[in-house]
């Protein structure tokens, strides 16, 4: 581009948007890429400030930043994906399924690396609602060289082409769930239940069905029981409440391990949330919830629901590293992707 006098930019083509904030509350694009500067457009030009405005100079190997977002994003966007049109050089990426998303982390640095280039998403491993927004993108100038586009959009299919694209939705499978919720308090109604309540408004805002509620006592033989009633009816998930904790009294792991499930853990390095147990017994996941999950709105549950549904479940090493940003407290919330609080769900928590 080149920069030339308004007064002699008469007859020359804009090859950018042109923002103003003017006297009358107009805030936001007032001349669009493409527009020809009349002889009416001086005074304007002068209200904004732009006593020069810049032309293309063809000669030059120059793409322009709607060009490199819309030819960007077709290299980016995989299955499940929609790209937005170009907006003042940006452009935003969105699902049209519930998922999670991964993302392939060296791919992303590698092209960030690339000058004049930005691309910013959201957490790896981030659930979305259909229809949220999960990437963006823009160049910093105005124009770049065409070889960076070349060096961004090679790395974005060569990621693609490695079996791990910079970026890949997840979908959340259908899975039928079973609640089993233990303790002599709740069986024998000495106080009220109020796990329920919060599971079932939980899995709501999944792709679940939910089967069947078992409320048990105290007791393995009952805990077991329930177990396999829930296993006939072909869940492939069971939430159990109740008893999570290392108290000698606290069966449910124990009924968990006797019923012939592999316990792939039994607490997590996350507060609140510490007690939460998993568990896998042929094809049906078992999920000890956290008693904390009772009264705080975001717990590990909320971190290893979104990633059970999208059949993507943790290992050692990421359940390790869940420590470091694992503790919440007041003021700085769980740093972990889960899905966005909504006030209906909010208002079911006991407080």
């Amino acid at each position: 581009m080149k920069k030339i006098c308004s007064e002699n930019a008469i007859g020359q083509v804009l090859c950018h948007d042109m923002t103003a904030i003017l006297e009358d509350g107009f805030k936001g694009v007032r001349f669009k890429r493409g527009h020809l500067i009349t002889e009416e457009d001086l005074p304007v030009l002068r209200s904004m400030g732009k006593d020069h405005i810049f032309v293309w100079e063809p000669e030059l190997d120059e793409v322009h930043e709607d060009d490199c977002a819309i030819a960007f994003s077709k290299a980016l966007l995989g299955k499940h994906m929609l790209a937005g049109s170009p907006s003042e050089g940006k452009i935003s990426l969105k699902t049209n399924t519930m998922g999670v998303l991964t993302i392939n982390l060296q791919a992303l640095k590698e092209i960030n690396s690339i000058q004049d280039w930005t691309l910013a998403s959201v957490q790896n491993y981030q659930p979305l609602l259909e229809g949220m927004v999960f990437a963006g993108f823009r160049i910093i100038p105005l124009v770049t060289r065409q070889k960076n586009l070349d060096k961004a959009v090679a790395a974005a299919k060569n990621a693609a082409d490695s079996g791990f694209p910079v970026f890949r939705i997840h979908p959340m499978r259908h899975l039928k769930v079973g609640l089993v919720i233990t303790g002599n308090e709740i069986f024998y109604k000495r106080i009220p239940d109020a796990f329920e309540f919060i599971l079932r408004r939980k899995l709501s805002r999944y792709p679940a069905d939910l089967a069947s509620v078992i409320f048990c006592p105290d007791d393995e033989a009952a805990i077991l029981d329930a177990l396999s009633a829930l296993q006939k009816q072909c869940c492939q998930l069971i939430l159990m409440t109740g008893g999570m904790s290392v108290d000698p009294d606290d069966v449910t792991p124990q009924a968990i391990r006797q019923s012939g499930a592999k316990i792939l853990m039994q607490g997590v390095p996350m507060q609140p949330g510490n007690m939460l147990t998993l568990a896998e017994l042929d094809e049906l996941t078992i999920l000890g919830v956290p008693g904390a999950s009772m009264h705080v709105p975001r717990t590990s549950l909320d971190v290893f629901l979104p990633r059970l549904f999208a059949g993507l479940p943790f290992n050692k090493v990421e359940i390790a590293r869940l420590g470091a940003g694992g503790l919440a407290v007041p003021g700085i919330p769980l740093p972990w992707p889960t899905l966005p609080l909504d006030e209906e769900e909010l208002s079911g928590f006991v407080k």
